[in-house]
């Protein structure tokens, strides 16, 4: 199996978003596996228009018609892009208060643009392979969050847990919603649904704006198929072999009884079952937490995790942004150099411009508003280089930075030179290991750059098996990854009955 990313849930100037669909799909092709590029198409129930609702309904309906004289083209380009670099599926979005949000996703570029009051009909009539996703789900019933009285998991195998609205597993969970649609309901969450015994895989998305599929820290799909092709991403769609992160590319394995992440077992009370997992991180791990219906049975604890002498495998986090610059895009030009060491990978942690939805004093297309070099990265044995571009934090406590991680193979001697926009450092592993540093690109209100202490692979890295004696009947057991700079994983459960 190979471990594939993606996002099949955004936006762009195709409907009331921004930028172009080739950006977008330039921009996916840069760091994505896959992709799917929403249009938003309808709203069977939108309130009525009145003085107060104008706004709202006006700028819905010139998108959904903006969709309309233009799905041909919209769904010939999307097809055009389908490669063995980037797989791509058709996909647009139906509000509804009623069932609450859904897109429809689709292997086939035949795809019809129809219109229909449910998931159900839409899936139906649509009359090619088909799935609805239900995403931000955890908004109060009725106002677009999810109707778990009217869910149909043969329709909507997969439930966006996490997006630029925020997460919707639980009450507590991390990334609350604060979007003016509202907090989050303890009724419409994820362990509500699963409460309720219903069998569906996490995935995330962005629901970014923007014309930037993918963009760092709003939401990513990760997916278990056989190979990189439509038909293999499509098949472990629909056998839930998925999980979402809300930010770093948290490699995640679990299983029970030798079955993978989103399979459904027939009970069995006899026989014990064998959990197996293992996650692989990006930074330093808080915990990760196995459950069995929805309480913990097993925690490792990031605070047990110490650099090992013989550990010879570590990740470094660069990251770039601040500064004032509310508009424009700062670029940002940086290397590393490797001696008496080697760099196995590097994972881009880029983000768009940040747009969620239009206002009622900001709704021009902006077609160039994420067109920026597709050549954002190159890799070799020895040294990585990259560009990227940032724009100022929305507030102390939201950040728009950009980031790359370095995963790198060496010794505590293993010699770095980091190089930034011109300043340039050489550092040792050893020296990283007991701390990072930070330079400003000018004296005052400035653009910064960090790097980040460096950390071992028995930090970010972990993995385990245990024996559940004490079940019985319909359980189910999933996992959670918390790491200790906020980033976070998701991983669908294996399911009992």
């Amino acid at each position: 199996m190979k471990l594939l990313w993606g996002d099949i849930h955004n936006h762009c100037g195709i409907t009331y978003g921004y930028g172009s669909l080739k950006n977008a799909l330039e921009r996916a092709k840069s760091h994505l596996d896959f992709c799917a590029v929403t249009g938003h198409a309808m709203w069977p129930d939108i309130p009525d228009r009145t003085e107060e609702t104008a706004f709202v309904v006006d700028f819905h309906q010139a998108g959904f018609e903006k969709l309309r004289a233009h799905w041909d083209e919209v769904a010939a380009q999307l097809a055009a892009c389908n490669s063995k670099e980037l797989v791509t599926f058709q996909a647009y979005e139906m509000h509804s208060s009623e069932y609450g949000d859904h897109h429809i996703v689709s292997p086939s570029d035949s795809l019809p643009l129809i219109y229909r009051d449910s998931p159900a009909q839409l899936k139906e009539d649509c009359k090619v392979p088909a799935l609805t996703v239900c995403h931000h789900i955890a908004y109060t019933p009725g106002y677009r969050g999810i109707n778990w009285d009217k869910f149909d998991e043969t329709v909507t195998p997969l439930i966006e847990v996490c997006s630029k609205h925020g997460c919707g597993m639980s009450e507590t969970a991390p990334y609350p919603y604060y979007h003016n649609m509202g907090p989050r309901d303890s009724r419409n969450t994820v362990y509500e649904g699963l409460r309720r015994g219903y069998h569906f895989g996490f995935v995330g998305s962005t629901d970014h704006h923007a014309g930037f599929p993918g963009s760092y820290g709003d939401g990513k799909m990760a997916v278990w198929a056989e190979e990189k092709t439509r038909e293999s991403i499509w098949q472990a769609m629909l056998a839930r072999r998925t999980y979402a992160v809300t930010g770093d590319r948290i490699e995640c394995e679990f299983s029970v009884n030798g079955a993978p992440m989103g399979s459904i077992l027939s009970p069995d009370d006899d026989a014990p079952r064998r959990i197996e997992y293992r996650v692989k991180g990006c930074y330093k791990l808080d915990k990760v937490v196995i459950f069995k219906n929805l309480r913990p049975i097993h925690i490792d604890e990031g605070l047990m995790l110490f650099p090992s002498p013989d550990d010879n495998h570590y990740k470094l986090r660069i990251e770039m942004g601040w500064g004032n610059n509310k508009t424009d895009l700062f670029r940002w030009l940086g290397n590393v150099t490797v001696e008496n060491g080697s760099i196995l990978s590097v994972e881009p942690c880029f983000r768009g411009r940040s747009v969620l939805a239009p206002s009622s004093t900001n709704t021009d297309g902006f077609d160039d508003v994420n067109d920026i070099d597709s050549k954002l990265l190159e890799v070799s044995a020895q040294r990585a280089s990259w560009q990227c571009f940032s724009v100022k934090n929305v507030s102390p406590l939201h950040p728009l930075t950009s980031s790359v991680i370095l995963e790198l193979e060496g010794s505590p001697e293993t010699q770095l030179t980091i190089d930034v926009n011109g300043h340039r450092q050489t550092l040792t592993v050893k020296q990283l290991m007991e701390g990072g540093y930070s330079a400003h690109m000018k004296p005052y209100h400035s653009q910064a750059f960090k790097v980040h202490p460096i950390f071992t692979e028995t930090e970010y890295s972990v993995s385990g098996t245990l024996t559940d004696d004490t079940h019985g009947g319909k359980d189910f057991y999933h996992m959670e990854v918390y790491q200790a700079n906020g980033s976070c994983a998701f991983v669908t459960p294996v399911y009992f009955g």
